[in-house]
């Protein structure tokens, strides 16, 4: 489990994810192992992060399968561009990576497995299992300590002037509260493109 948050304020977006990896009972550190749970993809619009939440497994795979898109293919630039790119990758995933898809007898769809959240110049989004996307105004978190890092995310805004603070008081929420999360963190920002 994680804590991973998105922040766009001031001209800026943020991406941050706690380092630490946890198997039942047992946690593995940063000291033992770089955990990192965000990844850059280099995109024909610029670079984004990708930051996941989820079985340790999923982070080689999901690296891997969009390293083998055509850089053509790979759009992570709007709501739309981040659907169309997992909808690309699904059967890459299920053939090349053997993407395990039943979550529930009742599935409307098949599940990608995944909790994503990305950050690039043109905003931030989050990516659930069935293909929803998501593109955030200000802020938004993911994994087990989400809801720590939503609580400080929400108390800090009014206060901060960056995404960067924003980001850093919901990591430092979730790394105090949430079992599953620690430090060191891992923070990434960006100029966020001026809309036009």
């Amino acid at each position: 489990m994680t804590t991973l948050v998105v922040v766009k304020k001031a001209g800026q977006v943020a991406i941050a994810a706690d380092t630490l990896v946890t198997f039942g009972d047992t946690s593995l550190g940063q000291r033992f192992e770089a955990n990192s749970k965000i990844f850059k993809v280099d995109t024909p619009a610029g670079m984004s992060y990708v930051g996941m939440a989820g079985t340790v497994a999923h982070f080689p795979v999901l690296r891997k399968a969009m390293a083998a898109l055509p850089k053509d293919q790979l759009k992570l630039g709007s709501r739309d561009e981040v659907f169309d790119t997992f909808v690309k990758l699904h059967p890459l995933l299920k053939e090349t990576f053997f993407l395990q898809t039943k979550e529930d007898d009742n599935d409307p769809y098949e599940s990608s497995q995944f909790t994503v959240v990305i950050a690039n110049a043109s905003g931030i989004y989050g990516l659930y299992s069935y293909r929803e996307v998501f593109e955030f105004k200000e802020f938004w978190g993911i994994g087990s300590g989400r809801s720590f890092a939503l609580g400080a995310m929400h108390a800090a805004w009014d206060k901060a002037k960056t995404a960067r603070e924003v980001a850093m008081a919901g990591l430092n929420a979730g790394c105090e509260f949430d079992k599953n999360s620690a430090g060191p963190v891992d923070i990434f920002t960006l100029k966020l493109k001026a809309s036009k």
